[in-house]
């Protein structure tokens, strides 16, 4: 019989914010239960941000340079696989409870008045989405107004007064609770597959309820300041209304209380999610991966949210419980690993091939308490910027194509490792940081000697990650080597 898969997206949880992890502030009972009977990955990395670039990262497998989903908006390639579409294959009926941000793509519509062109919020294809908590959470904000609060359709309205009312009528409950009512109606012994997509601890920063109350702004711990050099990039972000921090400490105290108190939200629901399997006899067979689109900022280096080049946007929650793996039940893995492998790993878990796409690794020997041969030496992210340039004028870029390639200029990719960070900008520039002295990533490396080798790795990620459906087979009698998936006569054969 085949695993039931919960995959679990906590949205923008920061890989630090465990007290697994030894954070000296948050508390985090149920996740670092399910760490202890599971595995914990301590290096764990979104490949890009903000939702939907990280979000089609971890949905297909493939690095952003590959999927091209750089904003939130970029359509996703139809042609790509992706974990509903595989589970569809296993022979499950996939379901969501949330939303996926991932928009359609055009081609696949037949008119200028389709209603997906009007949003990215759509639904990864492949779902059946039981749940829409996509903006503006129409079904949470008519649980509200049932229970008297009608806040119209002002969602971030709602989001942002939740400390205001009890944490029972949170997002995060509504969506644990209508989780619960469907899991009540499935047979136990068919094998579901369902993904939780949890908005918290997302901006608005303000927790549900008790848990705005959790913290107390005065316990909180302050975040990284800002170096006193930085690249124009980090200089002009700090003074952007959406990305600049507070700028005083009790600003940046309350943001983080709340952060923390959101977080603490989710893993009490967390332990009720674990407690409703082991109710239905359910523990011992249903696979858990918790992970995050991205991470946060929290004032760290002068910022909040998710952008640019720093860790905090992009070093997320990372845990696997598979419960046939009992052996490495416990273990903490310290090399790096990416959402990017997600996909693999559940390929591997329900015995399906891994998609010949996928530029991820299965987890299965971390999983299985193995030490892999060969693995990667250091984790990769990107960040796109170029939505800002995008429009219809005149003198826009999409207007003067192909002599206009603004658009192909305004990203940046980091690769880090143990020691270093290395940071390629699209407009030529790059930064170098010394991680082995200074963790904070505010020391410079300026020479160029040592530079050299953290730019020719990123060259080599780059070259060993290019396009691969085709490359592994040859028409040589009747065809050899790796064939892509979907040719029927093939598989007959």
């Amino acid at each position: 019989m085949k695993p039931n898969v919960l995959l679990i997206t906590l949205d923008q949880f920061r890989g630090d914010c465990l007290s697994s992890a030894g954070h000296k502030v948050v508390r985090t009972p149920n996740l670092d239960e399910l760490a202890r009977n599971g595995v914990r990955f301590a290096n764990h990395y979104s490949q890009s941000a903000p939702c939907s670039p990280g979000r089609a990262s971890l949905y297909t497998g493939l690095y952003q340079m590959n999927h091209r989903v750089v904003a939130n908006g970029t359509p996703l390639d139809d042609r790509f696989d992706n974990v509903a579409r595989m589970a569809l294959r296993a022979g499950y009926e996939p379901t969501i409870f949330g939303y996926t941000d991932q928009g359609v793509d055009p081609r696949t519509t037949n008119s200028n008045d389709d209603p997906r062109l009007f949003t990215y919020q759509g639904v990864l294809p492949g779902f059946n989405r039981v749940l829409n908590l996509s903006e503006p959470y129409p079904t949470w904000l008519a649980n509200l107004k049932k229970h008297g609060y009608d806040m119209g359709d002002d969602c971030n309205g709602a989001l942002s007064t939740e400390p205001e009312r009890h944490e029972d009528l949170s997002v995060s409950t509504f969506l644990t609770n209508e989780f619960f009512g469907w899991l009540d109606k499935q047979d136990a012994k068919k094998p579901w597959f369902t993904h939780l997509s949890y908005l918290r601890p997302h901006p608005p920063y303000a927790a549900a309820g008790k848990w705005s109350r959790e913290y107390s702004p005065d316990e909180v711990d302050l975040p990284i300041t800002p170096s006193e050099t930085r690249h124009p990039f980090h200089e002009a972000t700090m003074n952007l209304e959406g990305t600049s921090a507070p700028k005083t400490e009790s600003g940046l105290r309350e943001m983080r209380a709340q952060y923390y108190g959101m977080i603490g939200e989710v893993d009490h629901h967390m332990g009720r999610v674990f407690a409703k399997l082991r109710e239905r006899g359910e523990w011992q067979n249903t696979l858990i991966i918790i992970t995050a689109d991205h991470g946060d900022q929290l004032g760290d280096h002068g910022l909040k949210e998710k952008l640019g080049f720093f860790e905090s946007s992009y070093h997320i929650i990372g845990i696997v419980r598979d419960p046939n793996n009992p052996q490495g039940h416990g273990k903490v893995v310290n090399e790096f690993t990416e959402n990017v492998d997600i996909m693999p790993t559940i390929a591997e878990a329900i015995n399906t091939p891994v998609p010949l796409q996928c530029d991820g690794i299965p987890l299965g020997e971390f999983l299985r308490g193995e030490t892999p041969a060969h693995w990667r030496t250091g984790a990769t992210y990107e960040y796109d910027w170029r939505n800002i340039y995008i429009d219809d004028s005149e003198d826009g870029a999409a207007k003067n194509w192909p002599r206009d390639r603004r658009l192909e200029r305004q990203h940046m990719t980091t690769r880090r490792t143990c020691d270093a960070a290395y940071v390629q900008f699209g407009d030529g520039s790059w930064l170098a940081f010394d991680l082995a002295h200074d963790p904070t990533w505010r020391t410079m490396i300026d020479d160029p000697v040592k530079v050299l080798p953290l730019a020719q790795e990123m060259l080599l990620w780059r070259s060993h990650h290019t396009e691969r459906t085709l490359t592994g087979m040859l028409l040589h009698d009747g065809g050899v080597g790796r064939w892509p998936e979907g040719v029927a006569w093939r598989n007959i054969k």
